[in-house]
C-alpha cells in the first residue's frame, strides 16, 4: 500500500507526491502582444511551479512556510519554484506564451474522488 497522493515509480528512491494548491488561476493562457498566436511558441508552466511562485513571490511566504502550504518538503517547493522561475524568465526574454495547465495536484477543500 502506499501512502496518499503517492505515484508508483519504477527505479530508484519513492515517486513524486500531489502538492496542495489553494484554487486554479483565473487565467491560463498568456501570449506577447502583437505576434499571432500561430506563430508563438508555448512554455507550459504546471499548477504546482505556478503556485509555488505564486506563494513565494506574490504572497511573500518563506519557502518553508509555502512548502508545508502545499504538503511538500522545502527542497520539492525549491525544485517547483526553481523550474516554475526559469520557464518565465524563458518565455520573457524569448517571446514565449505562457501556458499554465497540467501537473500532479489537489485543491485544497476539495474531496477526492476515488475510482
Amino acid at each position: 500500500m502506499y501512502a496518499r497522493g503517492r505515484v508508483r515509480v519504477k527505479g530508484r528512491g519513492r515517486g513524486r507526491g500531489k502538492r496542495w494548491i489553494n484554487a486554479m488561476p483565473e487565467t491560463t493562457d498568456f501570449r506577447p502582444v502583437g505576434i499571432p498566436q500561430s506563430a508563438v511558441d508555448i512554455s507550459t508552466l504546471t499548477l504546482e511551479e505556478f503556485e509555488a511562485i505564486r506563494l513565494v513571490d506574490l504572497e511573500g511566504l518563506q519557502q518553508q512556510e509555502a512548502a508545508i502550504q502545499m504538503g511538500i518538503s522545502r527542497k520539492s517547493l525549491w525544485n517547483d519554484l526553481k523550474s516554475g522561475r526559469r520557464k518565465v524568465a524563458m518565455a520573457l526574454t524569448h517571446g514565449l506564451a505562457i501556458r499554465i495547465e497540467g501537473g500532479d495536484y489537489e485543491i485544497r477543500g476539495e474531496k477526492t474522488i476515488k475510482g
